[in-house]
């Protein structure tokens, strides 16, 4: 038989058939519907369009209209005798408490410092006349710029992000969050849990050494937290502008002539005369004059120390070579490099480290470290060629040879006071500086002359006694710390161990300089260190905000570095 006959004599199989045979577990799925159960078909506007459409038979309340809320607010559907069971500590959860008398500067860092679901809802007290309130793009820029002039003037993150916290709850935006780099800042405003989040950013291009306009923007910002002092956003636009082309409080000539006080008085600290202050002062001066001429060229700041660090390592050369008798040509090179060593930036380096800053940290130690080694240059270089020309010059076996304390106190003085005039402070604010510089000196000389200390040990607690009466000035002054502290540590900076650090790498003594230049970073590491935690200790004498059932400020714990 063919092919094609056997196939058209096969029947063909009956649909019906098909339905009555049973079929396999795999042949359907488990929601196939039943056989001869009726289904009946949904309307096509009861499909639930998503998996968290409200179920038939459930009814919320709807929410009041009147009722103002925060995005940690409880939700009007929300139900106690329906809620999943949580665990509330024994204590209960702290809530912190703002105190109204307290500065801005604690209670925004307290709230910087609460997780974000338990910080309260914002109390603007900047008023409005529409009802609205102030347009958020507006106000997120003026928190940017005012960011950007204290982040420019060498204030630590944290304060930084505590100002730009402190304007946009003023003006009464909830879920902002500040953040701070060494050279970005961002701030972002989320509306609500549905809206999309406002973000804005604003870069830091120049950096300038102004504390005036750092004390201007503080009082601008304490004036915009405070209930009693009516600040609207167009009012601020405007006094930024004005604190933005104010001139410097001290002319050019006068900011050189404080670099040679400084210089002039750190050799007199160090055990120089009379001789070695006027040697000292113009080194210092023919530095500054040169540095100014390399930023008006457009070099880097890297440059200019190095051109600013010759002229006083040549002065203390030219003084070995003449071979004056008792005149130290290392105290001329000493007080140069007081007037160089970057203190400010080593200060907020650290401080921002302490406080959890770690990027910021880092940027600013490693701006530091390239200061500091335009600084070795220029001195290795004038110190090499006084080597190489048979200069006398011999390192000291003690930073602080000489006991004139009533002449140091005096010189320690002077040297915190140049130092205030070089920052550009306040005039109204340099006695005090320069009282607190005067203390400093006397505690170190007390712990480590009279008292045997460390000079590592005694420059610690010096710079934390520093650290606290500067924060307690700065409250009372209701100014920014930096002012009251940066200057009053210019007598405790390690200009000795540096110089004396090079002078043995110069002369091919390696184990000796390293030494001494591990000793100035650890002196410089102490200075930092101690102004950090003199600020923290000055807390415990103020009355600030604190949690309900804790006492102290919270932090974040770890445990064995994890």
């Amino acid at each position: 038989m063919r092919r094609t006959e056997r196939c058209e004599a096969e029947p063909v199989a009956d649909p019906e058939d098909e339905d009555r045979k049973p079929q396999s577990d795999e042949a359907r799925s488990a929601f196939a519907p039943v056989g001869g159960v009726e289904q009946t078909t949904a309307p096509e506007e009861d499909h639930p369009s998503s998996e968290f459409t409200i179920p038939t038979g459930l009814r919320i309340p709807a929410a009041p209209e009147d009722k103002e809320s925060s995005a940690f607010t409880t939700p009007h559907s929300y139900d106690g005798r329906q809620a999943v069971p949580a665990f509330t500590p024994p204590g209960g959860v702290p809530v912190v408490r703002l105190t109204k008398e307290a500065p801005w500067q604690d209670r925004m860092r307290t709230m910087l410092r609460t997780p974000v679901a338990e910080r309260p809802a914002p109390e603007a007290t900047q008023r409005h006349e529409d009802e609205s309130g102030p347009a958020v793009p507006r106000v997120l820029d003026l928190t940017l710029r005012i960011g950007e002039l204290l982040l420019a003037g060498g204030e630590g993150a944290e304060d930084v992000e505590a100002a730009m916290f402190a304007v946009t709850r003023a003006y009464g935006l909830d879920r902002c969050e500040p953040n701070v780099t060494f050279t970005l800042i961002a701030i972002s405003h989320q509306p609500s849990l549905v809206d999309d989040p406002v973000t804005a950013s604003r870069t830091v291009r120049r950096r300038g050494t102004d504390y005036t306009r750092l004390q201007a923007v503080f009082r601008l910002v304490d004036d915009i937290s405070s209930e009693e002092v009516d600040v609207s956003p167009e009012e601020a636009y405007r006094r930024l502008a004005e604190i933005r082309r104010n001139r410097h409080p001290y002319p050019g000539w006068a900011l050189t002539a404080a670099g040679g006080l400084l210089a002039g008085a750190a050799s007199v600290l160090v055990g120089g005369g009379l001789v070695v202050f006027v040697a000292a002062a113009i080194g210092a001066m023919l530095g500054d004059r040169l540095a100014w001429l390399c930023a008006g060229r457009g070099l880097p700041e890297f440059y200019q120390f190095v051109v600013a660090a010759m002229p006083p390592a040549a002065m203390g050369v030219a003084i070995s070579l003449l071979d004056l008798p008792e005149v130290r040509a290392s105290a001329v090179i000493t007080g140069g490099l007081f007037a160089l060593i970057p203190g400010r930036a080593l200060v907020a380096g650290v401080q921002d480290g302490l406080t959890g800053y770690y990027i910021t940290a880092a940027a600013r130690l490693l701006e530091v470290g390239y200061l500091i080694v335009g600084i070795v240059c220029g001195v290795l270089i004038v110190l090499y060629l006084g080597v190489q020309l048979d200069a006398g010059l011999n390192p000291e076996t003690s930073i602080h040879s000489t006991d004139r304390p009533l002449i140091q106190i005096l010189a320690s003085m002077a040297l915190s006071c140049a130092f205030a005039i070089l920052l550009q402070q306040e005039r109204s604010t340099v006695l005090l500086v320069t009282l607190n510089g005067g203390v400093a000196w006397v505690v170190f000389g007390a712990l480590a002359r009279a008292g045997d200390i460390s000079p590592v040990a005694a420059t610690a607690v010096a710079a934390g006694l520093v650290g606290l009466f500067g924060q307690l000035l700065s409250r009372y002054r209701f100014a920014s710390a930096l002012p009251f502290v940066t200057a009053a540590i210019g007598p405790l900076l390690p200009g000795s161990a540096t110089y004396f650090g090079l002078l043995e790498i110069a002369r091919n003594n390696l184990n000796p300089g390293l030494a001494s230049l591990s000793k100035a970073a650890a002196l410089a590491l102490a200075i930092a260190i101690g102004v950090n935690l003199g600020g923290e200790l000055s807390r415990l004498f103020l009355k600030g905000p604190r949690p309900q059932q804790a006492q102290g400020r919270r932090a974040a714990k770890r445990t064995r570095g994890f």
